[in-house]
């Protein structure tokens, strides 16, 4: 059905040999990947990505380590993914999966400060805090380090092998796994006691599920930020897509300063500078950038805006005698007022820029409103559906229920459970229940929730005989008898036609 005669004929269609298919011709389409050597550069920017890439990989590390004390019988780690419990710790701030609603507000908020960082400042998160940035700066550091820079690694390469380039290129793939190893270690620090399981880790007790999340993330550091580099921001990262939508032409960018520099060209020591721009066309902003384009052929898709090709420029203005800032942050309408001969100025405040602010600070104070007055008592009515309803022996109606209240306090807590919305209704339940330990004067039952707990309960209502059919609706209260806190959970009574 779906032959290669049928292929080849609707390429013939198209206008393509079919002789062509897997001819050198045809291949020469595809273009492989050229290996990029970023050179060292020293600047302002340069400093800011080490103190960048300093602070994250120390925050990334050292997090779950640090404790944070909650009392007894609750981990003490400060952030922990706990799913076995069934939490998530945030040095005070403890969610329960009913709360998922926190995550979905973390993650607007998030979105938001990336949209408005982005409207103002392009890919500024590309450039300094994104995790395939920080681990590649460190890499590439590493590669540095062992083999030398720019020309000394360019020339290694190309040199044929020997006992001395085994030994850097070992040492150097030898390093770089450690630290991939590292990061995933790292990650699953998060989901469990992080001592417990760095000594598991090392005696081959811990789980197998464990080894396999530290084996992937290894091979997925090792393989992105070693390997693959600048290909992931170009071709797997959905960013630089998306960002087009965020940015216009008042965002800042890293942007070649075409006005000043055109035409450039070579310039010789004591020639005039009459006549020509500022860019003496050495190409050290392309011999730095570790996405390997040149700045001055404007907006690129695969620009990540680390800012390296401004200090790379500035140091060679510098020793030409020209002003710095060639190759700035600065916007694409700037650029055109200046060659236009109108003076630059920079819009901050945009309607985008107002919306996404407006966003983020208002998802944010919800959520710390949220947080603030975070109840630690809550009550889920689940009703029996069969059968709906059962007749007693007296004509009463009786529907079955069952309770879960959810205690997130860190002490037994004894719970006052009633029912209200049915006149003359009795809230009873199973006897055998170990939570249930009688009533309270007014006929509520009372239940002990232990401390970050759940109680199931099953309970039953039971309306006099002579209650009208149809749906009722009732409200199930739950009351901490010692603080008063209070929650309340609606649900419905079903009653049949007498029989």
């Amino acid at each position: 059905m779906f032959g290669s005669g049928s292929s080849l004929q609707g390429d013939n269609e198209h206008g393509i040999d079919a002789k062509a298919v897997g001819s050198k011709a045809y291949r020469a389409l595809y273009k492989k990947r050229e290996q990029i050597y970023p050179k060292l550069v020293h600047g302002r920017f340069r400093a800011l990505k080490w103190a960048a890439m300093v602070v994250l990989l120390g925050i990334y590390y050292i997090t779950p380590w640090i404790r944070w004390d909650r009392g007894p019988h609750r981990p003490d780690q400060a952030v922990l993914i706990d799913f076995e419990g069934r939490r998530f710790y945030f040095f005070f701030i403890e969610l329960w999966p009913q709360e998922v609603y926190y995550i979905t507000g973390l993650l607007i908020v998030a979105s938001m400060a990336l949209f408005l960082a982005t409207a103002l400042f392009g890919r500024v998160w590309c450039g300094y805090a994104c995790p395939q940035t920080v681990w590649t700066d460190l890499y590439i550091y590493v590669e540095r380090l062992i083999e030398g820079d720019r020309n000394a690694r360019m020339r290694l390469d190309k040199a044929p092998w020997s006992i001395s380039k085994g030994a850097r290129k070992i040492a150097k793939h030898a390093l770089w796994i450690a630290i991939a190893a590292a990061t995933g270690g790292a990650w699953v620090f998060y989901f469990a006691d992080a001592p417990t399981l760095f000594r598991d880790l090392f005696t081959g007790t811990a789980s197998v599920a464990s080894y396999l999340f530290v084996g992937g993330l290894t091979f997925a550091t090792y393989t992105l930020a070693g390997t693959m580099r600048e290909q992931v921001c170009t071709y797997m990262c959905p960013w630089p897509r998306i960002q087009a939508a965020m940015t216009d032409a008042e965002s800042l960018n890293v942007t070649y300063r075409a006005d000043r520099g055109e035409p450039r060209g070579a310039h010789k020591k004591g020639a005039s500078w009459e006549g020509r721009g500022d860019c003496v066309d050495c190409n050290q902003c392309v011999a730095a950038c570790p996405q390997g384009i040149d700045i001055r052929d404007g907006d690129q898709l695969e620009c990540i805006n680390c800012a390296l090709c401004i200090d790379a420029c500035d140091a060679v203005m510098a020793k030409v005698s020209r002003p710095s800032g060639l190759i700035a942050y600065d916007t694409t309408i700037n650029v055109k007022r200046r060659a236009a001969g109108e003076q630059a100025h920079y819009r901050f405040i945009r309607p985008r820029t107002i919306l996404y602010a407006l966003i983020f600070l208002g998802v944010g104070a919800l959520m710390l409103m949220e947080l603030a007055n975070r109840a630690t008592l809550d009550l889920n009515v689940i009703r029996d559906r069969s059968p709906p309803f059962v007749r007693l022996a007296d004509g009463s109606l009786r529907n079955d229920y069952a309770l879960k209240i959810i205690n997130r306090a860190p002490e037994t807590r004894t719970i006052e459970v009633s029912v209200s919305g049915l006149p003359n209704a009795l809230l009873s339940s199973h006897h055998h229940h170990h939570s249930l330990h009688g009533r309270s004067g007014d006929g509520a039952l009372l239940v002990t929730a232990r401390p970050d707990g759940v109680v199931n309960a099953r309970v039953h209502v039971t309306a006099p005989a002579g209650i009208a059919a149809g749906s009722h609706r009732i409200s199930f209260d739950a009351r901490d008898v010692r603080t008063g806190e209070h929650v309340a959970s609606a649900s419905a009574f079903l009653a049949g036609e007498a029989p």
